[in-house]
């Protein structure tokens, strides 16, 4: 009888599995088995780049994994993330900010196994030694890609397309997050680097992942006069509305060529295959992971794909200059001499990098003339939340 609820009980997790989107891999060494949690799914851009991050680690490795899709930043990611430690999973990762408190949760209930989180912030005040986050310098890859974009712009004034004084560009952004506001403010800083009458309006639309929204907002921005669209969200909408309307777009989390033949410019994402191949690594080995990881180009955690068709004759070259001063550390993104905020220099600021419950400011982040972004030494997750002169925000309600 034992023997039978006991398999009965295996069936139903498996069917669990299934449900919820879970896939497995053949493992070669079977000392690690890592699960994973997104959001969405593969129609999701954002956990797309994870997805494929996943595989190619896993494959390389030789390790097993499991993977849940569709998880709410709810409740049902603690579910999620109990259901994979049962199925023997030693790692569980999982790719969104609001999953971070349902992993504390698990983590806590979970000693042995360890827990890894993108993009979150509690790791280095929670102090449990089987809870990490997780994240990458994206901020530089967005200022090429804002670098491709002033360039884009300035073709267009080149041409007689526009005037200078018409340079305004739109960024769908989804929250009105400090890992938002930093991405657009970078992208913002690159293209005014070459294009110094660069202005931008944002909008926002209260999801990570809403095509619908992303699409009217690209529509809104391009009827207020944007002559060139970004964006910090996760469908095709943005860059659909931009090939509709014959607008540049400068994507995120991959190329959006496919749906934008004629406007796409470039886009920047994280490439997640080097911290999966490191906490796997570490587990094999038996070493303690980072608290905070935070990937850079350096560790070809920060990535932009290849030019599109929209490109600007020299983007590739000024890229690669740009990328190559970044790594020698004489170009910094948020260098306080190239913005100002309310009219004047930006030379201190205590920024909220311990997240307490009443966003008070607890660290010091100008130093030798920049704002020290994420991966300075105090956590992996942004935290640049600065209104910066040049950007127009149109709602803040998210």
């Amino acid at each position: 009888m034992k023997k039978i609820v006991a398999l009965v009980l295996s069936l139903i997790m498996v069917a669990s599995l299934c449900a919820c989107g879970g896939s497995e891999k053949a493992a070669s060494d079977g000392s690690v088995k890592v699960g994973f949690i997104f959001l969405h799914d593969e129609n999701s851009t954002y956990d797309l780049n994870f997805i494929n991050g996943a595989k190619e680690a896993c494959d390389a490795l030789g390790v097993e994994y499991l993977t849940k899709t569709n998880i709410p930043e709810g409740q049902e990611c603690y579910e999620a993330a109990c259901e994979l430690v049962d199925a023997g999973c030693n790692i569980v990762f999982a790719d969104s900010f609001g999953h971070e408190d349902f992993m504390i949760q698990a983590a806590k209930e979970y000693p042995n196994v360890q827990f890894c989180h993108a993009t979150g912030t509690k790791a280095h005040t929670e102090g449990l030694a089987n809870f990490h986050n997780a994240f990458a310098s994206i901020y530089e890859g967005r200022y090429l890609a804002g670098i491709a974009a002033g360039l884009k712009l300035n073709q267009m004034i080149e041409e007689g397309t526009i005037t200078a004084d018409q340079c305004k560009m739109g960024y769908v952004g989804a929250f009105t997050y400090a890992e938002v506001i930093s991405g657009y403010s970078s992208f913002f800083l690159g293209a005014r680097s070459v294009c110094p009458s660069a202005t931008m309006e944002v909008t926002f639309t209260g999801s990570w992942y809403d095509e619908t929204a992303e699409k009217e907002g690209a529509n809104t921005l391009i009827n207020d006069g944007c002559v060139l669209i970004s964006q910090h969200a996760d469908s095709m909408g943005a860059p659909t509305a931009c090939e509709t309307a014959g607008v540049p777009n400068v994507s995120y989390n991959g190329s959006t060529a496919s749906v934008a033949p004629n406007t796409f410019i470039v886009s920047s994402r994280i490439n997640w295959a080097p911290y999966f191949k490191y906490i796997i690594g570490c587990v094999k080995e038996g070493k303690a992971i980072d608290t905070d990881w935070t990937g850079t180009i350096a560790t070809g955690s920060v990535e932009l794909t290849d030019l599109g068709g929209a490109a600007a004759p020299g983007t590739a070259e000024a890229i690669a200059d740009a990328k190559k001063a970044m790594e020698a550390g004489t170009l910094h993104v948020f260098d306080v001499s190239t913005f100002t905020v309310d009219g004047a220099s930006l030379t201190s600021y205590m920024a909220d990098v311990d997240t307490d419950p009443a966003y008070e400011a607890d660290h010091e982040v100008v130093t030798d003339g920049y704002f020290n972004e994420s991966g300075a030494g105090f956590r992996s997750a942004p935290y640049f939340n600065v209104n910066i002169d040049g950007i127009t925000l149109l709602d803040t309600a998210f």
